[in-house]
């Protein structure tokens, strides 16, 4: 079958409409209308009757296209699928100057991203990062050519299309949008805690040209603030004497946060810590974990707070989502994998690894045995297998030892 594209512009100052017809392999027609800016220039040299018959015989005439208006042309290209963006670079350097547009990241910023990627470290090829878009359901590979060398980062937290790495030895910090291999290193930090640390991200404002932060904690009570406007760490005031240290942080849990409020996870005892970073303001919730409970994590969706865990009993294993209730202080249970994917776990020792927020997670079950990716959208409460995560030309199955999900930005600078 063949599908015809028609892409119909709206030229108030020449004419009513312009059609572009592209041919492709399957059968429909598609129509997108595009309203015109009044700042359009004219195309001269041609009349409308002529443009629409050189295109449709596929005469490609150049000086239709030279004098296509640059606006419109932003407009167009800021719609792509964002995998585009890996290409469209490389056609000339004027296209390549498109990221640092301010014209185009408006346009950018107009466009709603559907869902978000993820960006994972494998336990096979750790010192490069695999990628995976769920809208095209494809793994991209790919390495940071800045990195020091033999240095492995591990992704910690992500906001506004970049991501935050932390090296091995928990001493230093980067910044990254893996699109475009944007990088910067940060500046040491003033405590020279060298042990784990949970690591949080968050914006100033909509975007990432706004500025972020990233903040880290420690067992200890430890913690300090990076602001990207500043370049910068500074430390906030300290723990309230109701909230007992040390800590017993989760760091397999990732940090999650609800406007300017961030939530890490704890146990012994079992429960959520909250900081607001614009109040400086420390909280503790102490919220007791469902029975059974082995791995888990926090999540988000639309301002509420999330559990996801694998429930053990007897040999018989599944994966949970609950929501905290913040009257009561409880996690009520508001779905579950399919019971026919949850027998192929049984009698199996499963460990999990949940990457995600923005409405979509990925988690990865595996055993000695086993290895299995799975999507669950939180919205839809749609459970998806994932396509396996394979090394390039190879075949050889990669399994995930840690990531973030995030939103691709082609236009984010770290």
């Amino acid at each position: 079958m063949r599908r015809l594209y028609i892409l119909e512009l709206n030229n108030l100052l020449e004419y009513d409409f312009f059609g572009l017809l592209m041919d492709d392999k399957s059968g429909n027609k598609m129509v997108e209308m595009i309203e015109s800016p009044s700042c359009k220039r004219h195309r001269r040299g041609k009349s409308p009757a002529k443009a629409i018959a050189s295109i449709s015989s596929g005469l490609m005439d150049q000086q239709i296209w030279k004098d296509f208006p640059e606006d419109l042309l932003e407009a167009v290209i800021a719609r792509l699928p964002t995998e585009s963006f890996f290409r469209f670079r490389t056609v000339c350097r004027k296209w390549n100057s498109l990221l640092s547009s301010c014209t185009f990241s408006q346009h950018l910023a107009e466009v709603s991203v559907l869902h978000p990627w993820f960006y994972s470290v494998t336990h096979e090829n750790i010192r490069k990062g695999a990628m995976y878009n769920p809208s095209m359901r494809k793994w991209h590979h790919i390495s940071i050519p800045f990195l020091p060398a033999k240095t492995v980062l591990l992704p910690v937290a992500s906001a506004g299309g970049l991501i935050c790495f932390l090296d091995l030895s928990h001493k230093n910090f980067y910044i990254s949008n893996p699109l475009t291999n944007s990088f910067k290193e940060l500046p040491p930090r003033s405590y020279r805690v060298w042990s784990r640390v949970a690591v949080a991200m968050i914006l100033n404002g909509k975007t990432a040209s706004s500025g972020y932060k990233i903040m880290w904690l420690g067992c200890n009570g430890d913690h300090e603030i990076y602001d990207s406007i500043h370049h910068s760490w500074s430390h906030s005031a300290g723990f309230p004497p109701n909230i007992r240290l040390p800590l017993s942080l989760n760091f397999r849990s990732q940090t999650v946060s609800v406007g300017r409020t961030i939530y890490f996870m704890h146990a012994e005892p079992d429960g959520i810590l909250l900081y607001d970073v614009t109040t400086g303001i420390w909280k503790q919730y102490l919220i007791p974990s469902p029975q059974h409970l082995t791995d888990h994590m926090l999540s988000e969706h639309e301002g509420q707070i999330l559990l996801v865990g694998l429930v053990t009993k007897n040999a018989a294993t599944c994966v949970y989502i609950w929501e905290m209730q913040k009257m009561t202080l409880l996690w009520k249970e508001v779905d579950r994998m399919p019971n026919v994917w949850c027998l192929e776990l049984y009698g199996k020792h499963v460990r999990m690894t949940c990457l995600g927020n923005h409405g979509l997670l990925m988690l990865s079950l595996r055993s000695k045995r086993m290895n299995r990716l799975v999507m669950y959208n939180l919205s839809t409460k749609e459970w998806q297998r994932v396509p396996e995560c394979t090394q390039p030309h190879s075949r050889k199955r990669q399994t995930i030892a840690c990531g973030t999900a995030f939103r691709p930005c082609p236009t984010a600078l770290a």
